[in-house]
Formats: C-alpha cells, sequence, structure tokens
C-alpha cells in the first residue's frame, strides 16, 4: 500500500537520494503511522477491557505512545527539511535524528511502565478471558505492526533515515508483545495458570532492549560516529577513478543530517604536472562527488614526486616497514631530503583510532626500523589518526 501510495503522491518516488523526496516519505510514512496506532489503540483497549488483561492494555497504551512517536517523527523531518539560516548554516538537518532518539526514549520509558504494570499483576493476578473477539483483535494487531515495521524499516533503509529504523524497531517490538499475550491467553486456556503478569515482564524487557538498541543508532551521528564504510568506498572510487590522482588521505566527514554531509580530503597529485589542469580536475570531483552522493566536497593537492625512482623506491620501502608493524598503518606525504651526510625521510602515519601503541612508541619504532634497513636516512615523522 505504502509503495503505491508513494507513487500516487511523490513526485520521483524511486529517487531515494532527493532531499525532497526523503523528506516527502519521512512525513508520509510517519502520518500514515500516526493513523494505524490510533486505530490499534482504540481495539486493543476494547480488547483489554473485554478480557480483563493488564498486557492487553498496557499494550493498547503504547500504541498511543507509538501513535505520538510517529507525530514526533513526522515533525523531526519536517524541522529537518527547513533552509539554512544565519544561526545554523550547515541546516537543520540534525532534527531528524533528535525525533529518533525521543523516540527511542519514548519507547524505553513504555518499557519501564509495562514493567511496573506487570510486576503488579505478578503480586495481585487477576483472571484474563480467552475472548474470541479479543483473540481476533489482536491477530490483527499483530499482522498490522508487521506490516508497519516492514514499510518503516524498507523506506527507512532506502532513504537513511535512522529515525525510521527506530520506529521499523518500535513495531517490531509491539507485534512482539502482542504476540506473547496471545500465548499467555492461550496457555491460560489450557493449563488454568495466569501467566499474564511474566509475560508482560518479558515483554517490557524486550521493549527496553530494543529502545536501547534504537537509541544506540541515533546517538551515534549525534556524536560524530564513524560514517558508513560502503559511503566512504564510494567516495575513494569516485576520487581516484580520475586521471592524475595518485592517492587521497586525511579523509574527514562532518554529518549535519541526511543530505547535508561535508567532507574535506586530500588528494596527491603529481607534482610536475600543470597546476591549472590539476585545479580543473579536482573541481570537476568535487562537483562529481555533489552530484552522485549529494555531499559537498572541499579537496587540498598535495604534490608528490611520481617520476622519482629513487623517490618511489624509498616510498615503497618504507611503507612496507610501516606496514610490518600493524597491516592497517599507511604513510603519505612522502618526501626525501638528501645531504651530503645524511637523508631526510619526511613522511606522516595514519594511526587507526585506539592504536594500542602511543605517538611517541610508533614513532621511535618506525625511526629505528628505517635507519636499520636504510643507514644514514632519519625519519621526520607526524602521526595523525584517521577519521574513517
Amino acid at each position: 500500500m505504502i509503495t503505491l501510495l508513494s507513487r500516487i503522491f511523490i513526485k520521483d518516488a524511486d529517487q531515494y537520494d532527493k532531499p525532497e523526496v526523503r523528506r516527502f516519505y519521512g512525513v508520509f510514512c510517519s502520518g500514515f503511522g500516526v493513523v494505524l496506532n490510533m486505530v490499534l489503540f482504540g481495539i486493543k483497549l476494547f480488547a483489554g477491557i473485554i478480557t480483563g488483561s493488564v498486557a492487553i492494555t498496557a499494550d493498547a497504551f503504547n500504541n498511543l505512545s507509538d501513535a505520538g512517536s510517529s507525530v514526533i517523527t513526522l515533525a523531526g523531518f519536517k524541522f529537518a527539511g527547513m533552509k539554512p539560516d544565519k544561526e545554523h548554516p550547515f541546516g537543520h538537518g540534525r532534527f531528524e535524528y533528535i525525533s529518533g532518539l525521543i523516540v527511542a526514549i519514548l519507547i524505553i520509558l513504555m518499557g519501564f511502565e509495562l514493567a511496573r504494570s506487570s510486576l503488579e499483576k505478578i503480586l495481585h493476578p487477576e483472571d484474563v478471558m480467552a475472548e474470541t473477539a479479543a483473540i481476533i483483535i489482536l491477530v490483527i494487531s499483530v499482522l498490522t505492526k508487521l506490516y508497519m515495521a516492514a514499510y518503516n524499516y524498507r523506506i527507512g533503509k532506502k532513504i537513511n533515515s535512522s529515525a525510521m529504523r527506530a520506529t521499523a524497531v518500535d513495531s517490531l517490538s509491539d507485534a512482539t508483545a502482542t504476540t506473547v499475550v496471545l500465548l499467555a491467553m492461550g496457555f491460560m486456556e489450557m493449563t488454568g495458570i495466569n501467566i499474564d503478569g511474566y509475560c508482560g515482564m518479558l515483554v517490557a524487557l524486550f521493549i527496553l532492549w530494543a529502545g536501547y538498541q534504537a537509541a544506540k543508532e541515533t546517538v551515534s551521528p549525534l556524536l560524530g560516529g564513524r560514517p558508513d564504510d560502503e559511503f566512504i568506498k564510494r567516495v575513494r572510487e569516485i576520487v581516484l577513478s580520475h586521471d592524475n590522482i595518485v592517492g587521497l588521505h586525511d579523509m574527514i566527514v562532518h554529518d549535519y543530517g541526511p543530505g547535508r554531509v561535508m567532507i574535506s580530503l586530500h588528494a596527491e597529485v603529481p607534482g610536475d604536472e600543470n597546476i591549472f589542469k590539476l585545479h580543473e580536475i579536482i573541481d570537476h570531483i568535487e562537483m562529481e562527488l555533489e552530484h552522485e552522493l549529494q555531499c559537498n566536497c572541499v579537496i587540498h593537492m598535495d604534490p608528490i614526486e611520481s617520476k622519482n625512482e629513487a623517490v618511489n623506491a624509498m616510498r615503497q620501502g618504507v611503507a612496507q616497514i610501516v606496514r610490518s608493524i600493524n597491516e592497517e598503518l599507511t604513510i603519505h606525504d612522502f618526501r626525501m631530503v638528501t645531504g651530503e651526510s645524511r637523508t631526510n625521510l619526511i613522511f606522516d602515519i595514519v594511526l587507526p583510532q585506539e592504536f594500542e601503541m602511543t605517538d611517541e612508541e610508533i614513532r621511535r619504532e618506525v625511526q629505528e626500523r628505517v635507519l636499520e634497513k636504510y643507514p644514514n636516512h632519519y625519519s621526520v615523522i607526524k602521526v595523525e589518526k584517521a577519521y574513517v
């Protein structure tokens, strides 16, 4: 249904990278979620009243909170689409992450509330009636929530929205909760043993876990988490596909919300090539990255000696020494300055985050190994951290 409606109401519905398209999907799916959750709240509340089940009643109010969560997600997409202004020159895209975090917090709060009511039910159990109408209502609820989880996850993945993925997690936890309630009712009908409160507690723990996972996903981009590996791979492919780009390093990605990504990187170019030609290539790469990945990129040119066989051989030798310490280590900005009695090798080493050796330890280790292999060659090393 979502696919059909989206093609009716959304222009260029299959171009998910367009800001206006992904925003329309977010608002549309969130609004649809509000309607479905309000309907489920009404029928579940009715089912809870006729059966006397605290788990069903709590699940009904969970749907009411889900409707509120969908409103928050909708507002997040609307605010995220606001144009940049003087106070926020990079736009308001992180509103989407904030709305996802609020949804996650609401999931956690509902988990605590359900745990409280379930504990009360365990201490003071009440009979649960397995009414046929209530069972039918709960089965419809499970199917509806599974459908909501599926379309939120599918659309959230296509438009790369952590807020919609959090909503998908919420819907899946609801489906699980209602399924457990149905099982509890069936168990009591067959054995006469009331496990309603215990099932409610089990569901509460599951909801708390789901809320924690959703919160972790939405907090990461707000704190400046590591960019997606596929995104980094695509950036490298685009940059290195151009002539006269020998390598790249020092890439940094700033995420100001979906469609508002800023990139800076250093591109290695032949030092003897025409500067105007290289500048034109860099400009073209920046425009291609903006078109293909909807990001703004600033590229710094690093000239290197590409035709000096002695320098190239020494660069490869030093790189091999560095990799022998750890395969993840790389070097760049390599220069060789030859004097009468000694040769200085000047280069940068890039360490992964949380590398086991300190900057001074790795610097000293590389200097000793280079001097051992190449006497009278002294390393002048700048140690950097990798951000991608």
